[in-house]
């Protein structure tokens, strides 16, 4: 197999060259592609004199768009993405590549203690984790990491399905569990980032709010709705019996309850037929 990297970039020309410099350095690789998204610091001209391919936005479509446009422009068998702000080591890349050659279709590069920017951020990180693991039934140790590499033909299946922003690791590790193909944990260490780090702590904090549902509807829907049902409707039922007792009457709080759980529950139904579906088009697609 030969692989691809594919580096996202936005204004990383302080962090870039040192990082094309140890891959070019590195054997088995067929390519660089390095996509520019919008930069105004010349970092695709940067990366253009080391030696990438250097795929051009005319302007900023977000970290998902780069990813799309470097998975359709790259021409190996295997696509390793990784960070352009020095956050992921070249010394890492064969490891990843090695656990392909074991049968896997995807591998993540898994961030051990240590490697978080911050208390915060690690804290979602694991509860994404587990949320996750609980989803899908298996062990998933690192839901967002941005450093992984996978099959070129069963990526560009979900093409279609990946976000523009931040969260393409997310969707694209349930579509592969959802899909039946073999996701594995390779663990790394991210450094400190170099530069200025383009996540905005609120709009972001409500952004990986919306990841927890992104991760229900993307791999079983009723899996997050069912619970949330349930528990609405034992909280209507016990509040209708606690008023039934005291004062002998059916109230309109305990209809909400009731109702709304069964409203929860057929959203769910639902989503689970939609999800069906977008699985279906994207194997068709495929084929």
């Amino acid at each position: 197999m030969e692989a691809s990297v594919v580096i996202p970039a936005k204004n990383e020309s302080g962090s870039l060259p040192s990082l094309i410099k140890k891959l070019v350095a590195l054997s088995g690789l067929k390519e660089i592609v390095v996509v520019d998204d919008g930069s105004t610091d010349g970092t695709g001209d940067i990366a253009e004199q080391l030696g990438a391919r250097v795929v051009r936005h005319p302007y900023s479509k977000g970290n998902g768009a780069a990813i799309k446009s470097g998975a359709r422009a790259a021409t190996g068998d295997v696509l390793l993405f990784m960070d352009a702000d020095g956050q992921h080591s070249p010394d890492d890349v064969h490891r990843l590549l090695q656990k392909l050659d074991q049968g896997f279709d995807m591998v993540v590069g898994a961030r051990q203690a240590g490697s978080q920017a911050s208390v915060g951020r690690g804290f979602a990180n694991k509860f994404y984790n587990r949320l996750a693991s609980y989803m899908t039934g298996q062990k998933v140790e690192d839901l967002t990491s941005g450093f992984r590499a996978v099959r070129r033909d069963k990526f560009l299946q979900f093409l279609s399905l990946l976000p523009n922003g931040f969260s393409y690791p997310t969707t694209s590790t349930m579509a592969f569990f959802r899909a039946g193909y073999s996701v594995c944990y390779e663990p790394i260490h991210a450094a400190q980032r170099d530069g200025k780090s383009h996540i905005k702590p609120l709009q972001d904090g409500i952004r990986f709010l919306l990841i927890i549902f992104k991760i229900g509807t993307l791999y079983s829907p009723l899996k997050l709705f069912v619970p949330l049902a349930f528990a609405l409707f034992c909280l209507g039922l016990g509040y209708y019996g606690y008023t039934f007792t005291t004062e002998g009457r059916f109230t309109n709080m305990s209809a909400l309850l009731l109702t709304t759980s069964l409203t929860i529950f057929l959203v769910g139904l639902v989503s689970e037929q939609i999800t069906s579906l977008l699985y279906s088009s994207s194997d068709k697609y495929n084929e």
